[in-house]
């Protein structure tokens, strides 16, 4: 893992696309600014990590599962 020192107003590059931005820092807390192009989905971890869940989940449906859907 890298970690980088930032002031507020200062960002991070991540390739040619992505700028994050430290828009606020109070007590424990930091708020970021996410610039990236519309084509790379930005989700907080534990977002990202339910749609994961789902997403397995709707994979392991069996034919079965749906042929009551259209009545």
């Amino acid at each position: 893992m890298l970690v980088l020192s930032r002031h507020r107003d200062e960002s991070i590059m991540i390739g040619d696309e992505i700028v994050v931005t430290i828009v606020d820092i109070r007590g424990d807390k930091v708020r970021l600014g996410i610039d990236a192009p519309h084509a790379i989905p930005v989700h907080r971890q534990e977002v990202y990590e339910a749609i994961q869940r789902e997403n397995r989940k709707a994979a392991q449906i069996q034919p079965s599962d749906t042929q009551d859907l259209g009545r």
